[in-house]
């Protein structure tokens, strides 16, 4: 199912740019860490279920859910032992791929490149986890690299900049909220994949178009 932009309009603008999210888009890591997160959470004094972690912090930089913690409990936290440890040691035993993701790569015939919310070290080793590092060598780019992260467009408009692409040429697929209210605000074509933790209604925006699975921007990226 495709919802928002129809075929026609997006025919109507080829693409020159496909920017990847990495957490819930290339590697099918949200699910781990909203699960690891509650549980971390309730460890430290802040009981959230699934739902209130992914509508507080899915999309965000790690920068944004420390701060955000920390004015909660009114204390600092070590938040790279409680929370990015945490997820390393579970993301080694069971990280995968997207479904559907490498089909996507293998079928497109314009460059590619990552644009995440993590830092450059958990990007890089997310993908090395799944054997997709070497799909996007050299164009890797993390909210560390722009001063505002996502919702704001900083990080895709610096990627487009970086690739040479300008905005309106770049398609963005996302999986979060903050995420699709960046490509948006960065003037580019948002495919917003409704099969991971957020769902479809909580995806659509004006000019964006929501899917349910990624093998249908094949046809839509890679006709």
């Amino acid at each position: 199912m495709t919802t928002g932009t129809t075929r026609s309009e997006v025919d109507a603008r080829p693409f020159e740019l496909v920017i990847f999210d990495c957490d819930g888009v290339v590697v099918d890591s949200e699910r781990l860490a909203v699960r690891t997160e509650v549980e971390v959470l309730a460890e430290i004094g802040w009981p959230l279920g699934e739902r209130d972690v992914i509508e507080r912090f899915v999309g965000r930089s790690p920068g944004y859910m420390q701060a955000a913690i920390e004015r909660e409990l009114g204390r600092p936290i070590d938040f790279d032992r409680l929370f990015m440890q945490r997820h390393e040691e579970v993301f080694e035993r069971e990280l995968r791929a997207v479904e559907g993701v490498v089909d996507l790569l293998d079928a497109l015939r314009v460059p590619t490149c990552v644009a995440s919310s993590g830092t450059h070290d958990r990007i890089w080793r997310s993908l090395e986890l799944v054997g997709l590092a070497g799909r996007f060598e050299g164009r890797v780019f993390s909210a560390s690299d722009v001063a505002r992260g996502k919702p704001a467009p900083d990080l895709f408009v610096h990627a487009a900049a970086t690739m040479g692409v300008a905005p309106a040429r770049c398609a963005v697929i996302e999986d979060s909220v903050p995420g699709v209210e960046a490509g948006c605000a960065a003037g580019m074509s948002v495919f917003a994949y409704a099969g991971g933790v957020t769902g479809s209604a909580a995806l659509a925006r004006p000019g964006a178009t929501v899917i349910d699975s990624l093998h249908a921007l094949i046809a839509l990226l890679a006709p």
